[in-house]
């Protein structure tokens, strides 16, 4: 930070300096990593240079997969409302990348405007170019989820060497560019219809080195018989063994990611579990922010260093005047030997090596007389930084960690899993409603009752376990009927009593009817005997 303090005295200091983890982070950047990368071109190579955004930025999801698969519909189920620039459709509709991120009013920020904005971690997107700026754009909303996190929408992947030419820019390494940045990247598959394109292939391929954020979903599950869901699971765990080269099994959720009717409802116990699973997965993100950001900068170290080696490397082998050219040939041949070279004597492991085939390609365009020559101090420094400074950074991650809550995501779909007998734990608060208005549930209460009092009421109510039996027989998903509890429970006792119960089938009407459910009771639906009277 200040360039005339001694490197001791600068240490001793810099406990202090953190106030958070992604203050440390970015002035350890500033100060150890970045210029090693800027004094060995490592920008032009990999990734782009961190900015202020990449480090305070909310957690990221990013949602990948073939047309049809429901990536914009499992957006809306999660966030239980329409966001600006959204087309659901059974052809190709999302043919952008669509930011879906929190704002005071609602709107379409395009592609060109937020690559200049300080504020968001896209600036440097801009090396794409317009044809990709074209495709992309921030959809902002008032929304409670996107309080806590921001969900990136990508076009549906297709098949074929047209669809991949058609596109105007490099699809795989934008891909590559968001993989580095998010925090959780969920891969989507149409049960319905399985089937992996090679551009899939060569996307998924694209993710490597990320694999620890990778999440599969396998959507539409509702529309096919249990033996035949089977026969498709096992299918999709052999084609990913293929492509995501992991000594872990990656996992895959199972279910129905909208708030339609389950069409074959036999699984529904399953998807219930894989659903609450996945959500507490999303649900953790903001909590393990800090920590995944922390893991990005040690890769990003790690592969900086073997940079390095391999420029100065090339540098020490180049000749000073004559044959430049026919060496520069020969050197980017060899550069498979060069990394064994470099691997023996600096035991570094062969998992940090970049890519060789992409690393040869780079190196056709590159100027080997502008590289530069091994400066041992600049990779001490990073060295310091990995074996020091990170392990101080660890010790306030878990700090911060403790403090935030395990699940910090709220509202939309979250809501109905984490309340009553659709959920894991019961909520609290306060019925709402004090117009004394004619009950609009009151003309069809006499047929509640009836399945009412077949349910075994003890002193006029009945169980979270009895009301979740006779509700699920609309086949609606658990994230709807959790929330239909959440507004049905007025007095929040975990019982129904008959007005409650009422109004729990009256909301699942309205549901099935394709209505939206409101997020707070409104005065006219709360129960007459329920109602403060002012």
């Amino acid at each position: 930070m200040f360039s005339w303090v001694s490197k001791d005295a600068r240490r001793k200091k810099e406990p202090e300096l953190f106030q958070t983890v992604a203050e440390g982070l970015r002035q350890l950047y500033a100060q150890k990593l970045l210029p090693l990368e800027e004094h060995y071109r490592f920008h032009e190579f990999h990734s782009p240079a961190l900015e202020d955004a990449d480090f305070d930025n909310k957690p990221m999801v990013l949602l990948v997969g073939q047309y049809s698969t429901g990536k914009t519909t499992f957006i809306r189920h999660l966030i239980e409302q329409d966001f600006p620039g959204m087309r659901i459709g059974p052809e190709p509709t999302t043919d952008s990348f669509i930011a879906v991120m929190h704002g005071a009013t609602e709107g379409v920020v395009p592609g060109n405007a937020l690559v200049v904005d300080p504020r968001r971690p896209f600036r440097k997107l801009n090396a794409f170019g317009n044809a990709f700026l074209n495709r992309f754009m921030c959809a902002q909303l008032p929304n409670p989820v996107l309080e806590s996190i921001s969900i990136i929408d990508t076009p549906g992947i297709l098949s074929g060497e047209k669809q991949r030419i058609s596109r105007g820019y490099d699809f795989a390494a934008v891909l590559e560019w968001f993989a580095e940045r998010v925090d959780r990247i969920i891969l989507l598959f149409d049960a319905h219809k399985l089937d992996i394109s090679d551009e899939f292939s060569e996307v998924i391929k694209a993710l490597k080195n990320h694999e620890d954020k990778i999440r599969v979903v396998l959507n539409k599950a509702d529309q096919i018989e249990t033996q035949q869901l089977m026969r498709v699971y096992g299918a999709l765990m052999w084609s990913l063994g293929k492509i995501i080269n992991t000594p872990e099994v990656v996992r895959v959720y199972i279910g129905s990611f909208w708030s339609h009717p389950l069409l074959i409802p036999d699984n529904r116990k399953l998807f219930e579990a894989e659903e609450q699973d996945l959500f507490k997965d999303i649900q953790s993100l903001p909590r393990n922010a800090a920590l995944r950001k922390l893991n990005d900068l040690i890769k990003r170290a790690r592969l900086a260093k073997v940079h390095a080696y391999i420029i100065s490397s090339l540098k020490k082998e180049m000749p000073n005047v004559f044959g430049k050219e026919s060496k520069k040939k020969e050197l980017v041949n060899n550069l498979g030997e060069i990394y064994q070279k470099i691997e023996r004597e600096h035991q570094i492991s062969p998992g940090d090596f970049p890519n060789l085939r992409k690393m040869q390609e780079q190196l056709q365009t590159q100027d080997f007389s502008k590289f530069q020559t091994l400066r041992p101090k600049l990779l001490d420094t990073v060295d310091d930084m990995l074996a020091n400074d990170i392990a101080r950074l660890m010790v306030m991650v878990r700090q911060e960690e403790a403090q935030m809550p395990s699940q910090a995501v709220k509202g939309g779909a979250f809501e109905g899993t984490m309340n009553g007998p659709f959920g894991h734990g019961y909520g609290e608060g306060a019925g709402e409603g004090i117009d004394d208005v004619e009950w609009v549930v009151g003309k069809d209460k006499p047929t509640y009752d009836e399945i009412f009092y077949t349910l075994s009421p003890v002193n006029g109510k009945i169980t979270g376990a009895s009301a979740k039996k006779e509700m699920v027989k609309s086949k609606l998903p658990n994230t709807v009927l959790g929330k239909i509890w959440k507004l049905a429970d007025v007095d929040k006792d975990g019982l129904l009593d008959d007005e409650e119960f009422a109004l729990a089938n009256h909301l699942i009407k309205v549901k099935l009817e394709g209505h939206e459910l409101p997020a707070d009771l409104p005065p006219h639906l709360v129960p007459p005997s329920k109602r403060r009277h002012e």
